[in-house]
């Protein structure tokens, strides 16, 4: 090989293209903070997770307290959790709304969830208030204090999302439907349809096999 050759093979590679590992850039912003979103739900199912297995091991432990069967009020439970479902619902709505640039119907879907999530708020307050006048309160037994860390820890994140949606509501009023708010929207909805899918395992686990 003679020394024109070797002289040609570095100006084979194109100039518009960068060199060696990373040469390409940052990655995109969306793609950043979906990730780390990810990262965040996955960390917080395995938290729930725990929290479900705790439970499974202490629903037993009433210490001659009263049990499940005679705490759960299941008609109530159907409400609340009718109400968080349907705020799923209406949330997709306010999502597939955002998408298509429909600001006025992202409001009303978005006033919608928030009434939703806080009368389970309110419902499921109602029933913590009841048990701890009737004694049963967190430090009564086990099973109380495992069934109080496992809900209440659920509606400490509905409230937390509830939050969330008022501060994206202001964000949508003040800057509209730009990229980078969309981008927060699609964080929310993906939040707040993963309460759900907690919510159901709280509801067959706890209330329906802890009801019988």
């Amino acid at each position: 090989m003679t020394v024109a050759a070797l002289d040609i093979v570095p100006s084979a590679v194109p100039t518009g293209i960068a060199r060696g590992r990373g040469g390409g850039g940052p990655a995109p912003k969306r793609t950043v903070v979906a990730y780390g979103f990810w990262i965040f739900l996955l960390s917080d199912f395995v938290l729930f997770s725990g929290l479900f297995a705790a439970y499974a091991v202490l629903s037993d432990q009433t210490a001659g307290g009263p049990t499940g069967a005679e705490l759960f009020n299941l008609r109530n439970v159907f409400i609340e959790t009718m109400c968080l479902l349907f705020s799923s619902y209406t949330c997709g709505l306010g999502a597939l709304s955002a998408e298509r640039r429909q600001q006025g119907h992202f409001l009303i879907f978005a006033a919608l969830s928030f009434l939703l999530g806080a009368a389970f708020l309110v419902i499921e307050s109602t029933e913590f208030a009841g048990m701890v006048s009737k004694g049963a309160g967190p430090s009564r037994s086990a099973f109380l204090s495992g069934f109080f860390t496992l809900v209440g820890t659920h509606g400490v994140h509905v409230t937390g999302g509830l939050l969330w949606l008022v501060y994206m509501v202001a964000q949508v009023v003040a800057k509209g439907l730009r990229p980078h708010v969309l981008r927060r929207l699609l964080c929310w909805s993906l939040f707040w349809h993963a309460l759900d899918i907690v919510w159901v395992g709280v509801f067959t686990l706890v209330y329906l096999m802890g009801a019988r």
